[in-house]
């Protein structure tokens, strides 16, 4: 679970040592092994020199001087490569997964908290894709990029060391040569990050936009807009391929050069071993020696180089993951936030102020009391405030001033979690998982048993639909429910609310995608459901609005009248010309959107 006593670190190495902090230990001891790892080179190295050095004195087939550099030589295989090893390998495999999984699963739960307004302005599939690539970008850091890196860091010291030992000229042609090779790759790398943030955003762009066009694919085809479609694509598929061919042609750049780096040390290294061999400064054992470390040294400070690359594209990644996931959230519990327990259903608003981000005040101070139990009706054109009404209630957006309370309970002040277990919901437009029925329905109430799930089914009148499945309840509904109609959707999701059983119960529309048959059904079903619970039902079909106690008619923020439907019609005002003004039932809409 998120530390909600925490916010996510957004930028890169504090949001990694977020997840590692509880396996330091751990983290120490891989360290220490992969830094260990780097020693056998320069250990091989010199240890072949001294045997190299040895050959001359071995006369009459008598080797045993051999011996004891010999078993150095196999035990530094041992210790400092197979052993340092595979105790990385096992860290990995005992952490690795558990680390990633964590980074999975914690950031996909601060994306759920994120706001109502967060979701609507960023693609789902933009927020899948870029959970897992900074999930598998952090694994690249962890358990690649930073093993070769603590490597060659040692690796370094050591030939350092080792080529002091012969001659101090090694020593300085390796560390001028280490200065020039990594200031000249870092500062290529500062343009390489750029470019890697820019190819990784393209990506990501691209990823959205084709699952915004595959999950609109019926649009698609009843427009015949798949040339369209294509053609648009087109553009952002150009922007990724400039941007792959930027980056990757640094990259050739890059690379070329720092090869060209390597060859001159090599130049330097063999030019002074030969003439200090002349001088008699150097034995063969050394010669053996600088040569086989100092092209090691160059080949792993190549690749190692190579994975600065690597890493700037993965750092890139990251930073543009983290500035899209990371977000602060908006609506958030307070610290002593306290569980509602919801036994009444009264819902007031007090004074309520409240405006959508960049749009004039919907609500001025508006303030209105439904009583435990009543029903209650919302009529108005779109946009007059009626969604918004019941998105205040579900606090998916806090109000700017004033207050919304239930039974006594400012919504501000109690955790979210409780708040929405105490209300039941049926949109107009139900969204399923894809999974079973059986388990859509159940998601109104997890641990409820299938015998309670199937009994919900009946009184939404889905269970006639559902035993005539292959696979009956156990049938997988597709994305989003696609494999199944509206009316079937929705009967859904009145299984659900039935299942649910909360104190509150807001539908929306709820029976708008039914056949007149099966409405007059659901209707009786939902009239039970309704029984000692505090409803809201928004309604452009006015005729179902009958049996309220109470309609609440919206115009722009508004609540311009309040009663029950003989009460209003006999007004005349705004809700007898939405009455007068239906054709078969149906409430029209305004010029303004909601």
């Amino acid at each position: 679970m998120v530390d909600r006593g925490k916010i996510l670190p957004k930028t890169l190495f504090p949001f990694i040592w977020y997840f590692l902090r509880e396996y330091q230990s751990i983290v120490l001891v891989f360290v220490l092994l992969v830094f260990a790892a780097g020693f056998w080179g320069p250990f091989n190295s010199i240890l072949v020199k001294h045997v190299i050095n040895l050959l001359p004195q071995v006369s009459d087939g008598d080797v045993s001087i051999l011996y004891f550099p010999a078993s150095l030589i196999v035990l530094n295989f041992i210790v400092f490569d197979n052993f340092t090893w595979r105790g990385v390998g096992y860290i990995s495999y005992k952490y690795r997964g558990v680390i990633k999984t964590k980074i999975v699963k914690t950031t996909f739960e601060h994306v759920i908290d994120g706001s109502h307004q967060f979701f609507q302005d960023n693609l789902a599939g933009r927020l899948s894709n870029q959970i897992t690539t900074l999930a598998d970008s952090i694994e690249m850091i962890l358990h690649r990029i930073s093993v070769d890196f603590i490597r060659g860091t040692s690796l370094l010291l050591m030939s350092f060391v080792a080529s002091f030992s012969v001659n101090p000229t090694f020593c300085y042609i390796l560390l001028m040569w280490f200065i020039c090779f990594s200031s000249f790759s870092v500062w290529m790398s500062k343009r390489l990050i750029t470019l890697a943030d820019c190819h990784a955003a393209s990506e990501s762009s691209v990823s959205g936009q084709l699952v915004d066009a595959i999950s609109n694919h019926a649009s698609i085809r009843i427009f015949s807009r798949k040339v369209f479609e294509l053609a648009r694509m087109d553009d952002f598929f150009r922007k990724v391929l400039k941007a792959s061919r930027q980056k990757e042609g640094f990259i050739v750049i890059l690379h070329t050069t720092q090869g060209a780096m390597i060859a001159a040390m090599m130049c330097f290294s063999v030019y002074f071993l030969i003439y200090f061999y002349k001088l008699g400064i150097v034995s063969v054992g050394d010669f053996a020696l600088i040569l086989g470390l100092f092209m090691e040294l160059g080949h792993m400070m190549w690749y190692t180089m190579s994975r600065v690359d690597d890493f700037n594209q993965a750092y890139g990644k990251c930073k543009q993951s983290l500035s899209a996931l990371i977000m602060l959230l908006e609506i958030q519990d307070k610290p002593n936030a306290s569980i509602l327990q919801c036994n009444r259903g009264q819902i007031i608003f007090d004074n309520v102020k409240f405006n959508y981000k960049g749009n004039e005040t919907l609500f001025q101070n508006e303030s209105v009391e439904i009583l435990q139990g009543q029903k209650v009706g919302l009529v108005g054109y779109s946009g007059s405030g009626k969604s918004t009404f019941v998105n205040l209630i579900l606090r998916l957006y806090d109000v700017i001033d004033g207050a919304i309370l239930i039974d006594g309970h400012d919504v501000g002040d109690i955790t979210q979690e409780s708040l929405r277990t105490s209300i039941a919901m049926i949109p107009q437009d139900p969204s399923l998982f894809h999974r079973s029925l059986m388990d859509n329905i159940r998601y109104g109430l997890i641990d409820a048993t299938d015998e309670e799930v199937i009994k919900a089914a009946k009184k939404a009148h889905a269970h006639e639909f559902i035993i005539k499945l292959p696979q009956g309840y156990n049938s997988l509904v597709g994305e989003r429910g696609v494999r199944l109609s509206g009316g079937q959707r929705q009967r859904i999701a009145i299984a659900r609310a039935i299942l649910k059983n909360a104190p509150i119960l807001i539908l929306d529309e709820a029976t708008s995608q039914l056949d007149s048959v099966t409405e007059s059904f659901i209707q009786e079903s939902l009239w039970e459901l309704m029984k000692d619970k505090t409803t809201i039902v928004i309604a452009h079909r006015l005729s179902t609005l009958l049996r309220m106690d109470r309609i609440l008619v919206f115009d722009r923020g508004r609540i311009i009248e309040d009663g029950a439907h003989n009460k209003l019609l006999a007004k005349n005002g705004l809700y007898r010309r939405l009455w007068n003004a239906q054709v078969g039932g149906f409430l029209g809409d305004e010029k303004y959107e909601d």
